[in-house]
């Protein structure tokens, strides 16, 4: 038995299961793992970089296969907790709720998702947008998407915007009473334009009436309107006002996952035993 399975065994602690997001890549989490060792909370780093223009359910069951043959590899048939990136959080979620919600054959205690598009995102609406799409699409390219990026070539883009199928479908399923939900979210509390820089600062977000409009409530990519979840524990970073002034660029959607102020909230509820599931 290697070191990690010998952790595993023996640690009183829920494995986690990282799921990083859309178009990114398991070494975003290379500020989190050395705090989950030191912790010794076993962790296993879902990688789905490689199933570029797969869908929503393929990842899923991808994901479901990883979690099991990582559990018969460890020998452990208890709870996990899952901490997702972005779009990450819809995939697990569309794993847990949709795929595994009546049958509830999937363990889990915990739910963290970091700057989550949970009601559609409202950047895939905009990247798809006759008139403002290009635009927004060549601001972007380089630092969020792939040079020439065209959104009608991206599944995930396309389940991913407000009124798709896949939303729906998260959306009718409902969150799970047996699972505890936080989610992790970033504003410019201070409206600093270097927060995101190619917005100055600001979120792209659709408002009631259907109309774009920009706020300080996001992240630069994902507004909190797309990430609220009824039921979930809501934290909304920096705690400090100051740590904008610092260093803003942390903030932005891309950076969470290595921000050390998220970081150590993650590392916060991974560290709770709660008797039972709650917001």
């Amino acid at each position: 038995m290697g070191r990690r399975d010998t952790i595993l065994t023996n640690s009183k602690r829920c494995p986690a299961v990282l799921v990083h997001g859309w178009r990114s890549h398991p070494g975003i989490w290379n500020r989190l793992t050395p705090g989950l060792s030191e912790a010794a909370v076993p962790f296993w780093s879902f990688d789905h970089a490689g199933m570029q223009g797969a869908g929503t359910e393929t990842i899923a069951l991808a994901l479901q296969d990883y979690i099991h043959a990582k559990r018969e590899e460890a020998g452990y048939g208890g709870p996990v907790d899952i901490v997702c990136h972005s779009m990450g959080t819809c995939i697990a979620r569309y794993l847990l709720e949709v795929l595994d919600g009546d049958a509830r054959e999937e363990q889990v205690r915990l739910l963290v998702g970091i700057g989550p598009p949970n009601n559609g995102s409202a950047m895939a609406e905009l990247f798809n947008d006759p008139e403002r799409g290009p635009e927004v699409i060549r601001s972007l390219a380089g630092v969020f998407v792939p040079q020439d990026y065209d959104p009608g070539d991206d599944t995930i883009v396309q389940e991913f915007r407000p009124g798709s199928r896949t939303v729906a479908a998260l959306r009718d399923a409902g969150t799970r009473d047996d699972i505890a939900y936080r989610i992790v979210l970033a504003a410019n509390l201070t409206a600093t334009p270097a927060f995101f820089p190619v917005f100055g600062g600001r979120t792209w977000e659709l408002a009631p009436g259907g109309e774009w409009r920009t706020t300080y409530a996001g992240d630069g990519i994902v507004p909190h309107t797309d990430s609220y979840l009824p039921g979930a524990g809501l934290d909304i970073l920096p705690a400090d006002p100051g740590n904008l002034a610092r260093h803003p660029e942390h903030y932005c959607h891309t950076m969470l996952p290595r921000n050390p102020e998220v970081v150590a909230r993650v590392m916060e509820y991974l560290s709770a035993r709660p008797s039972s599931p709650s917001p």
